[in-house]
């Protein structure tokens, strides 16, 4: 009988943690009970990035995500490594709107500029990202999600915390990147040589 994980009402990241506890733990078949579709979809690429399919099923306002290993001889090995980053060997996490202290218009202005510059530019980070206010940018800014885009297109991993686009209402609007959590955010983090943080 395949292992019952109730995570529902957890917030982000525990759903995903606590599947990845049973795949480090040499569970084959388990399912994960969420109440979200944030939740659903990052256990889903959680699957998808260790060697597990991932049926959903939904009722009465619960997700049951039911993960079964695929058989792929590589899958044990993806597990516990973490994957490789895409770009260069640096991240940059976005927790604001806007750069600096001052002028809310100069600091928009600025942090337009700044992605202009990491787009055009050749040393290109691994990933890109956004918590809390930053979540804004990939959203609502007019010009930002154009030099995001060409960003993803380089390889760039985008990542956006889905509870921050949650509490901000923004969940509808993002224009670019990959609804994301915190497992995900902090691991691209630690797998960075370094972090810029704006």
């Amino acid at each position: 009988m395949s292992t019952i994980i109730d995570a529902k009402g957890k917030p982000c990241p525990t759903p995903v943690i606590l599947a990845k506890q049973a795949m480090a733990a040499g569970e084959h078949s388990f399912t994960v009970l969420v109440d979200n579709t944030t939740a659903v979809e990052n256990l889903k690429r959680l699957a998808g990035n260790q060697g597990f399919g991932a049926a959903v099923t939904q009722g009465e306002g619960v997700f049951s995500v039911a993960f079964t290993r695929t058989g792929c001889a590589a899958c044990e090995e993806a597990v516990s490594a973490p994957l490789p980053a895409p770009g260069g060997d640096w991240a940059v996490f976005v927790g604001r709107d806007i750069i600096g202290d001052g002028d809310r218009e100069l600091g928009a202005n600025l942090m337009r500029m700044f992605f202009y510059t990491l787009a055009q530019g050749e040393d290109k980070p691994g990933a890109v990202l956004f918590m809390n206010a930053g979540v804004r940018l990939p959203t609502l800014d007019e010009q930002i999600p154009a030099h995001l885009k060409a960003l993803a297109d380089a390889g760039v991993e985008i990542l956006v915390c889905g509870t921050c686009l949650s509490f901000y209402g923004l969940t509808d609007q993002l224009q670019v990147g990959t609804v994301s959590n915190m497992y995900d955010i902090v691991t691209r983090m630690q797998r960075a040589a370094k972090v810029v943080s704006l």
